[in-house]
């Protein structure tokens, strides 16, 4: 019986109740509601699930998977040297049609005024106490895209890469619910109700010498935004020239869904409780909150000015869909004008700025990797 019992001891001692910590315990109820909001509230669920996952990983103690040679380890080498978002934002490329934009390109401002809200929450920041590298990190979620704010994020302040993500991510989801109240208290009913002429055609010219301009004028003006901006347009002209449909569905598909899920449990990695559990973190989510509000609000101000100076032809709820959330800015623009005036059809002209702020957010980052690693 004494045997039994100093056998069964040493297994308790070795397994992970042993060294399990309060902090523990509660981000593994966080990965839970995390899960929970992917699969039953559909929040993010391609990118939320494998996120709560890693986090459920490293939590669970003794385990040794985030250690020196354990599998956590060796997949977060792609995210510590920006390998995933960049390969991510190949995918991307490859799945987006910038003819809205190339059509209307007034709208490369309403992306550029969604911006807004990315200085607003670095000044934020700054003044809450963050260094600047950190300032700019959290600021970049404002511009909802989940892959910049992680590039950014691992060059200048990797130690809040957990929370950073899960805002970035959380918010981006949340687009349906936060855009709406912003946008109905900028605009009146007659505004939500102009109806666009329709766009004209892109010519297949204009669609592939696009993403060749555009990445020799990014890299010229700005080289640190080269590896965000090169791999979008790469992967936007796999999609456009005709002649590499089976790299363009590779892209969109077999490369972007396995990046997807190596880039989500290496981000779940870094949340730790000894990492996470911080009042930084809660920091961290209210500046990512404050810096959509304010994206969104930047946007729909502007769109106001364009309204104003196209002589009332310009829906300003365009400029919401400025952040770089595509498409769900572009749809809740579109449900918005439709509810308005159901013959409306604003989807395509949202989608011009929505695409913009994709490429907006990405400048952002260059600027601040030029101003701060230089």
């Amino acid at each position: 019986m004494g045997l039994y019992l100093r056998a069964l001891g040493e297994i308790l001692e070795q397994s992970g109740f042993a060294g399990l910590t309060r902090g523990n315990l509660i981000m593994l109820v966080v990965a839970c509601v995390l899960l929970y909001l992917a699969i039953s509230k559909g929040f993010e669920p391609l990118l939320l699930v494998p996120i709560a996952t890693g986090c459920l990983l490293v939590n669970l103690p003794l385990s040794g998977i985030m250690d020196e040679g354990g599998f956590l380890r060796y997949l977060f080498y792609g995210a510590e040297h920006e390998i995933y978002p960049v390969i991510i934002f190949m995918g991307i490329g490859a799945l987006t049609d910038f003819s809205p934009l190339l059509a209307n390109p007034l709208t490369f401002l309403l992306g550029a005024a969604a911006q807004l809200g990315v200085f607003v929450a670095l000044f934020g920041a700054l003044m809450l106490g963050f260094s600047v590298p950190e300032a700019a990190s959290i600021a970049i979620i404002g511009g909802a895209d989940g892959p910049t704010s992680i590039y950014l994020t691992m060059k200048l302040a990797p130690q809040i890469l957990g929370a950073v993500a899960v805002a970035a991510y959380s918010y981006m989801s949340l687009v349906p619910l936060i855009q709406p109240p912003i946008i109905k208290m900028l605009t009146t009913k007659k505004d939500r109700a102009i109806r666009m002429d329709a766009l004209r055609p892109v010519s297949k010219r204009e669609r592939i010498l696009f993403p060749i301009i555009c990445t020799i004028s990014a890299g010229l003006i700005l080289p640190a935004s080269v590896p965000l901006i090169g791999l979008l347009m790469f992967g936007n002209l796999l999609r456009e020239c005709g002649v590499t449909e089976r790299l363009n569905q590779a892209a969109q598909n077999e490369i972007l869904n396995t990046v997807t899920i190596l880039l989500g449990l290496s981000v779940g990695a870094t949340m730790g409780a000894e990492s996470f559990l911080t009042p930084a973190t809660l920091k961290i989510i209210a500046l990512g909150l404050v810096a959509f509000i304010f994206s969104t609000a930047g946007g729909v101000m502007f769109g106001q000015l364009m309204k104003v100076l196209s002589g009332g032809k310009i829906n300003p709820m365009i400029g919401a869909a400025g952040v770089s959330a595509v498409p769900m800015a572009a749809r809740v623009v579109q449900k918005m004008s439709a509810q308005e005036n159901p013959s409306n059809f604003l989807l395509m002209h949202a989608m011009g700025p929505n695409v913009a702020g994709v490429i907006g957010t990405a400048v952002a980052a260059g600027a601040m990797l030029t101003l701060l690693t230089n």
